[in-house]
């Protein structure tokens, strides 16, 4: 058993004492206290095990061994800003030009994603001589003012959308408006692009950037048709922009059948800026912007020097390197691959199973499991989603949400996640699926008609909710460390 002298319940009280509410922890109403991570598993204070199925910055697992000795290594020797000139800034910077397409080759370091998406819109405003962006609905590219502003997922619920920023839709095939039985939804949605383009110059604004995220994750685990990004560009370069492939979340291997994300939508295309962060340095603070000769020259030719006191240094860079050599050395693309592929099969059989799973989406170890209400109108199973999780929870796997819905399952686990965990983790997913499901058993089904109305609500429901008067679908009874609605 792990030593905490300080105990669970007096972090928590210090935490809420001193850290702003805004700051939140994952099971607000009962947090885990972690006090050790190894590979894909984390340890609470009295020494449980839990399963990592959502740490994507852990990207090659907790505490990986090379990458803390190349840290602990570099740390020991130096570790300055990238003024001076040092081997592991060039070095880390070739092994990224490896993995990419030959024009992306002029490379800035920093130490977030945030840091990386802003000077990504800095970079696109002074070479394309405009100012206005073009984002995907529900997006989310970071915290920062600038970035806030071209986050949908952000700005809805603050100051709004500025009139420099334009809003696409999501080419979600599941849900969006373009759908799966749709002949070309990649046309189609790229079509919609073309149109806020259109719209835009109409009022007389001029387009810097395309922002998107290779795989929009925030938006709901969402794979674009392929195709999507290919014609977008089309239309971004014939208005003078210049697009912006968010690989945050999803690059370095992850996808399995290729080492980036955008190269899912096909060998020609290739963006012009390309940001990096979260699993670039493994949960080490360092990103990258990736660009071309002509961007970067453009963002000379100010004059103006880019400087970034810890972006690019020794350590930083030596964790990259790092990085770079355990995803080679344990060949994770491949296992990301065969792991995911094996996981995405047994949900499959559970979406069989269980009518409250809509959709399986996903490649490699970027997955998503739509829960729903009703099959015909798919509309999101938030509330079961949320009772799912907390379940999952209480038997040591760790999973959230994510979507418009907040009904997204999301897996982004560490690369080294086994089939051993896919099997463990479906097993209670399928357990607990079950157990809601024994709870609707006075239900004919859950697919075709409601399981009670506002004046007759369902045995089973008013058994385990004594009072409620039942929702269409699905209600579950609160847990006791739940707030109820």
């Amino acid at each position: 058993m792990a030593s905490d002298p300080r105990g669970k319940a007096a972090t928590l009280a210090q935490r809420r004492r001193l850290l702003s509410s805004s700051c939140r922890l994952f099971f607000p109403e009962d947090p885990i206290k972690i006090v050790r991570g190894q590979g894909q598993y984390m340890y609470d204070e009295q020494g449980e095990e839990y399963i990592d199925c959502i740490n994507n910055v852990a990207h090659v697992g907790h505490c990986h061994p090379l990458v803390v000795q190349a840290a602990h290594e570099q740390n020991q020797v130096l570790n300055t800003n990238s003024r001076y000139l040092h081997d592991n800034i060039v070095d880390f910077a070739q092994r990224l030009s490896e993995t990419l397409p030959e024009t992306l080759c002029v490379f800035y370091f920093l130490n977030s994603g945030s840091e990386a998406n802003d000077l990504a819109l800095r970079l696109a405003r002074q070479y394309t001589g405009h100012w206005d962006v073009v984002v995907l609905e529900h997006a989310y590219h970071g915290h920062l003012s600038s970035l806030i502003d071209i986050s949908p997922y952000k700005f809805r619920d603050l100051d709004g959308q500025k009139e420099w920023v334009h809003v696409a839709p999501l080419p979600d095939t599941y849900r969006g408006l373009y759908r799966e039985d749709h002949p070309n939804p990649a046309e189609a949605y790229a079509g919609e692009v073309k149109r806020v383009v259109s719209s835009a110059q109409a009022q007389g604004r001029q387009i810097a950037a395309f922002f998107a995220e290779s795989l929009p994750s925030v938006g709901g685990q969402i794979i674009p048709p392929a195709g999507y990004f290919p014609e977008v560009a089309k239309h971004i370069h014939k208005a003078g922009g210049v697009f912006v492939a968010d690989e945050i979340q999803v690059g370095f291997g992850r996808v399995g059948k290729h080492f980036w994300a955008f190269q899912l939508q096909g060998e020609d295309f290739i963006p012009d800026i390309v940001t990096m962060g979260k699993s670039i340095g493994n949960g080490h603070p360092v990103a990258c912007v990736a660009t071309t000769q002509a961007v970067a020259r453009a963002f000379e030719a100010t004059g103006v020097e880019y400087f970034n006191t810890f972006g690019g240094n020794p350590v930083s860079c030596a964790v990259g390197l790092a990085v770079l050599n355990v995803l080679e050395k344990e060949q994770l693309q491949a296992h990301a691959a065969h792991v995911g592929s094996f996981l995405m099969e047994l949900l499959r059989q559970q979406k069989a199973k269980h009518p409250i799973i809509g959709d399986i989406r996903g490649v490699g170890l970027f997955i998503g499991v739509d829960l729903i209400k009703d099959e015909a109108t798919r509309t999101p199973a938030t509330k079961e989603a949320d009772y799912l999780v907390s379940r999952l929870k209480e038997n040591h796997i760790l999973l959230s949400t994510d979507g418009p819905g907040r009904n997204v399952l999301k897996f982004k686990p560490p690369m080294c996640f086994s089939l051993d965990n896919v099997q463990r983790v479906v097993a209670k997913l399928d357990a607990i699926l079950t157990d809601m499901e024994e709870k609707l058993r006075s239900c004919e089904t859950l697919r075709s008609q409601p399981c009670g109305s506002p004046t007759k609500p369902c045995p089973s429901l008013a058994a385990a909710q004594p009072g409620y008067p039942g929702e269409p679908f699905l209600f579950l009874p609160t847990l006791p460390h739940q707030r109820p609605e």
